[in-house]
């Protein structure tokens, strides 16, 4: 009887792995979610779940299949029983072209949450959700080639986003982590709004010390 808890990742291009420096892919030696895998070990099996351009529930008119919402049930049935489930998402809802405030990415990040909990078959026992507000989008995006595609005004309304995400965590009874107040965690130079190989073993872990006390 395999008796591992499973940890589901549900994240965007940060959890991915997306390395901006060569436009390709962090290695699973590089990844957070592989190097948390690493650091809890033999106990846990993490799972990545990680998709480039994903919002909470968001649908882009210029993708198909980005919005989270859709998306979350049949992977939590994919991999359940599931124990953990982590969500960090956020970075693409402050595109331009989606028009939302800080105040609408936290609600959809609300309406995602609750869809996972009232997913009662994918739980071995019971809900288990970590939030995590992503590391915000550094204002010198503006000046690489990202701007275009990202729009104006990103980096403001992704500093917003903790506070919200905290009070979603708290109204809906999930634990919660600001990836931003990890020490030494920071974005690539190449684009300014995706984690560096640095940030990925300083997410992952902060992570392998935090998930033992809550899962």
């Amino acid at each position: 009887m395999d008796n591992k808890k499973t940890i589901l990742c549900f994240g965007d291009s940060n959890t991915h792995g997306y390395n901006s420096s060569n436009r390709g892919r962090f290695t699973e030696d590089e990844r957070w979610t592989c190097l948390l895998s690493e650091y809890l070990g033999n106990n846990y099996s993490v799972k990545e779940e990680g998709m480039s351009g994903r919002t909470t529930v968001f649908k882009d008119p210029l993708f198909e299949g980005l919005d989270g919402i859709s998306y979350l049930f049949p992977c939590l049935m994919t991999h359940e029983p599931v124990d953990l489930l982590i969500i960090m998402l956020g970075t693409n809802d402050v595109k331009e072209r989606f028009s939302a405030t800080p105040q609408n990415i936290a609600k959809g990040l609300e309406r995602l949450t609750q869809k996972a909990i009232s997913s009662t078959e994918a739980w071995r026992n019971k809900p288990n959700i970590l939030l995590i507000a992503p590391p915000p989008i550094e204002k010198e995006y503006e000046n690489t080639d990202v701007s275009g595609e990202m729009g104006r005004g990103c980096a403001q309304k992704s500093k917003m986003l903790a506070s919200f995400y905290k009070e979603v965590a708290k109204r809906n009874g999930c634990h919660f982590l600001d990836a931003a107040s990890i020490e030494g965690i920071h974005m690539y130079p190449y684009d300014y709004m995706h984690l560096s190989k640095e940030s990925h073993k300083l997410l992952a872990h902060k992570l392998s010390t935090l998930i033992p006390q809550i899962c």
